[in-house]
C-alpha cells in the first residue's frame, strides 16, 4: 500500500463543490471515477485538505489517496489526467509518494485563498464565472485598511453561513490583504481553517467599503455584533480560489 499526495487545480463552475455529493458532479468524484477507469478492481477514496462550495475554484487543492497497485507518482499523475480529459475541468498538477501517516486534511497548518474581482464597466467575456464582476470603482486601499480589523482571533459568527457545521465560530485569521493590479482587485486570506462562506462574506462586506457605503467602523461593528443579520453582503463563488496549503511536514 502506497500513499500519494496530489496537488490539484480545478474550474469549479461545473461542480457542486469539492466533495462527492448526490445532487451533482464534484471534483472529488471526477478524480475517483477516473481512477476506476484504469484500476476497476480497486476502490480508492480521495481525501482533500479542505472543502470548496459550488462554483469555487482551486489552484492548489491538496489531497491524498492510497493505492494497492504498484505505480510511480508520475504514472499515477499521467493516468489520472488522461482519464479525466473528457471532463476537462480538473488537473493533477503534481503527484508525490508520501509516508503512510500523511493526511492532507489534518496535517494542514495553513490554507490560503484568493478572491478575484474584475473591477471594470465592460462585461466579462473569457472570465465569466472566474471573477466577480463589479462595475463600481472600488477603493482597494480603504478595503485593505478595513480588512485589518478582521485579522487575528475573533468570533466570526457574522461572517458564517447559517448551515456551517464548524463546532465554534472562533477562528484566527493570519492575514487579509486587498491589492489591485490593473482592473482586478484581489483579496488574499490565510488561516489554519475557515468557516463556511467566511471569505465570501468578508469579500462582500469589504466591497461595500470599497464603494464608500461602509466604513472600517461599520466592519468592526458587524464583527462585534456576532449576528449573521449584521452581515453587509455575501459575495458570489465566481472569484474565489483555493490557492495553496501549507503542511507541518
Amino acid at each position: 500500500m502506497q500513499r500519494f499526495k496530489l496537488t490539484i487545480e480545478y474550474d469549479g463552475r461545473p461542480f457542486v463543490g469539492w466533495q462527492r455529493q448526490k445532487n451533482g458532479p464534484s471534483a472529488q468524484a471526477v478524480i475517483e471515477d477516473a481512477f476506476q477507469k484504469f484500476a476497476p478492481g480497486e476502490t480508492v477514496k480521495v481525501t482533500g485538505s479542505g472543502r470548496t462550495d459550488a462554483g469555487v475554484h482551486a489552484l492548489g487543492q491538496v489531497a491524498h489517496l492510497d493505492l494497492e497497485r504498484d505505480m510511480t507518482a508520475d504514472q499515477l499523475q499521467g493516468a489520472l489526467n488522461y482519464h479525466m480529459q473528457p471532463r476537462g475541468s480538473v488537473s493533477i498538477v503534481k503527484a508525490e509518494a508520501v509516508h503512510a501517516d500523511f493526511n492532507a486534511r489534518f496535517d494542514a497548518v495553513k490554507r490560503h485563498y484568493v478572491y478575484r474581482i474584475a473591477n471594470r464597466r465592460a462585461p466579462l467575456t473569457f472570465d465569466q464565472g472566474l471573477k466577480w464582476h463589479v462595475k463600481t470603482q472600488l477603493d482597494h486601499e480603504a478595503m485593505h485598511e478595513a480588512a485589518q480589523v478582521l485579522v487575528g482571533q475573533h468570533d466570526f459568527t457574522t461572517f458564517r453561513h447559517v448551515a456551517c457545521q464548524a463546532k465554534s465560530p472562533v477562528k484566527t485569521m493570519d492575514y487579509l490583504r486587498v491589492e489591485r493590479e490593473g482592473d482586478e482587485v484581489r483579496l488574499y486570506a490565510g488561516a489554519r481553517s475557515f468557516l463556511h462562506h467566511q471569505i465570501r462574506s468578508i469579500t462582500g462586506t469589504l466591497k461595500l467599503v470599497g464603494e464608500g457605503n461602509w466604513t472600517k467602523a461599520d466592519v468592526q461593528a458587524a464583527l462585534d455584533a456576532r449576528d449573521r443579520q449584521a452581515l453587509g453582503f455575501n459575495a458570489p463563488p465566481d472569484g474565489l480560489y483555493f490557492k495553496h496549503v501549507e503542511f507541518d511536514t
